[in-house]
């Protein structure tokens, strides 16, 4: 039998030097997962504070799950860890740092049962950081992809997502250890065509601990976004660069030409150069239309494996 018939569901929280505010927010966790029967995995992604105590006290719990990694693999990479080791029908990952509220899980849970959507995430709404620096970054990124990538949602990169299990263990290989996670596990899902819908969330301010995102955040991110569009839709970079090559080629050289001095050099380079890229476009969409399909032949072999 499936478990997609019997909905059940898992919650991953990754954490990394949260010991200031994690004893409040497993207060809160633990007893919303024991009351609902849900698996809970807590991922301690190399922290060098006091958060593995904290979490080791409560590995005795029969629905809890600790996972140690000896040394820091990044937000995606202990997500990554939480996620593969899910065995529900869904998964939800949360923000160890006291930001989300468990309360919002279960509203999430149910939207997504009645939406049978393949990936929920949670919208902030009018919530804003205190920096505004960052908030300019989030502006950016999402105008960014946007001139890349279909973009139907608006809080792309936020950390409280519910997710099919079948289909974000199929996706997590393209995925990064950054925190440039949460922003291309959603253009994934967005891509392949899965349903990702929005669900607001409530968000408070940090408890304690320190953020971790810095402006080689927002680089690493940009980075990723290529990288992704590269891999669904490389075509949308490269024929651009074809029409800027050849378009300046010829303005460049139709004075040349109309005075009689022929093609040259300068606006045959860019032409060429400009017609490389379009072949190279074609070449490459081609590769990335092979990729999914077997990405996706991947998904549907899991999906029959659990019947």
């Amino acid at each position: 039998m499936s478990i997609r018939s019997r909905p059940s569901l898992t919650v991953v929280v990754p954490i990394y030097n949260e010991a200031d505010s994690l004893e409040a927010f497993l207060a809160e966790l633990l007893p919303a997962c024991r009351k609902n029967g849900w698996r809970l995995i807590l991922v301690n992604d190399g922290s060098t504070d006091g958060s593995r105590a904290i979490l080791d006290a409560h590995r005795d719990e029969k629905f809890v799950e600790v996972i140690h990694h000896k040394v820091n693999r990044g937000y995606g990479g202990a997500l990554k860890s939480g996620l593969a080791r899910a065995a529900t029908s869904h998964v939800v990952t949360i923000d160890g740092d006291g930001q989300h509220a468990p309360a919002d899980i279960e509203a999430m849970f149910q939207f997504a049962l009645v939406t049978d959507a393949d990936l929920v995430v949670g919208n902030r709404g009018a919530w804003k950081s205190a920096n505004r620096y960052r908030e300019l970054g989030k502006r950016l990124i999402r105008a960014f992809t946007r001139l890349l990538l279909p973009l139907p949602i608006y809080d792309l990169n936020s950390g409280f997502k519910l997710y099919r299990t079948d289909l974000v263990q199929t996706y997590l290989p393209l995925c990064p250890n950054t925190m440039a996670f949460s922003d291309v596990i959603t253009l994934i899902f967005i891509n392949q065509r899965n349903l990702v819908l929005e669900h607001p969330i409530t968000v408070r301010e940090r408890r304690g601990g320190k953020s971790t995102i810095t402006t080689y955040t927002a680089v690493d991110t940009l980075i990723e976004i290529i990288n992704i569009a590269m891999l669904f839709n490389p075509i949308r970079i490269f024929l651009p660069l074809a029409l800027v090559f050849i378009s300046f080629g010829v303005i460049w050289g139709t004075p040349f030409f109309l005075m009689g001095r022929g093609v040259s050099v300068g606006s045959m380079l860019a032409i060429v150069t400009g017609l490389l890229s379009l072949f190279i476009g074609l070449i490459a969409s081609q590769l990335s239309a092979i990729r999914m399909s077997l990405l996706h032949r991947r998904g549907e072999d899991g999906r029959h494996d659990e019947r």
